[in-house]
């Protein structure tokens, strides 16, 4: 089997870890395409930085919670790419509010955007793949709340869970076509800091996470990237944590919390986990 081709398509990089992760792959000698959704300067941005790499890229706008539009979006970025040889799938939204308090809209809206329209964009991409015959990679952004559920998130924590899992069985399933499957799971990333703010989100005090402060998208990308790459040819159904140390808080955290702060929205002004 001949090595898998340097291609590559990423799910909403108009900003944030998607946008990281496109600059990284293109980089790293991948022609790379990309869907965006809510920032259009910044998916030209990203467009005019992948070719500053010296690389090629197409774009479209996709909304995954519009289910029929996800698997048509894949093979046509794979179509301008020519091959396609990874896929990350890296769009995901939130939603804070209690399980009693969640509208059915509200519900279906985030598993459809999180995990219903990430399992046509996949099974696209492995359909894709495996037609190629040279094997390749697939990576998920899930989230740390893939497997730790959070007061709040249940909706959110549903798709998540529910996308860790197909990542899983979407390895054993594609072993056979030298396809790897892994998850990227972040915790704190500062994607989304105060327009006022001129700190580098490492000088930001956070001292509940053991590294004691957020990562920045870069820091997420970088591990994409190795998961994309030949390097990383013998691992698969894994999932990687990029969360400082936050997802080995749990116990720690329940028995040094000093009051019921947690059972409240996040903080005005801080980060968010992804």
């Amino acid at each position: 089997m001949k090595p898998y081709p340097r291609t590559a398509i990423v799910t909403g990089a108009d900003r944030g870890i998607g946008k990281a992760t496109a600059l990284a792959l293109a980089r790293d000698g991948y022609d790379v395409g990309f869907t965006w959704h809510d920032d259009e300067a910044g998916a030209a941005d990203t467009t005019e930085q992948i070719r500053a790499r010296g690389r090629v890229t197409a774009t479209l706008w996709l909304d995954t919670s519009d289910l029929s539009s996800c698997a048509p979006a894949v093979n046509a970025l794979a179509g301008d790419l020519g091959t396609l040889g990874v896929f990350v799938n890296n769009v995901g939204i939130g939603l804070n509010a209690a399980v009693v308090d969640t509208t059915l809209a509200n519900w279906q809206n985030i598993l459809d955007t999180n995990l219903n329209g990430a399992f046509l964009c996949l099974q696209a991409a492995a359909k894709l793949l495996i037609a190629g015959n040279s094997g390749g990679r697939i990576v998920a952004v899930t989230s740390i709340h893939a497997q730790q559920p959070r007061f709040g998130f249940g909706a959110y924590c549903a798709s998540k869970f529910g996308l860790d899992g197909l990542v899983r069985t979407l390895a054993l399933e594609l072993s056979e076509h030298a396809i790897t499957v892994n998850a990227v799971a972040p915790g704190e990333i500062a994607t989304h800091l105060p327009p006022d703010e001129t700190r580098h989100a490492h000088q930001i005090p956070r001292p509940g996470l053991p590294l004691g402060h957020a990562a920045v998208a870069e820091e997420v990308a970088e591990v994409i990237a190795f998961l994309a790459s030949p390097a990383a040819s013998y691992v698969s159904g894994a999932s990687w944590a990029v969360d400082g140390g936050m997802s080995q808080m749990g116990a720690q955290a329940s028995s040094h919390l000093q009051n019921h702060d947690w059972r409240a929205a996040t903080p005005k002004g801080t980060t968010t986990s992804h």
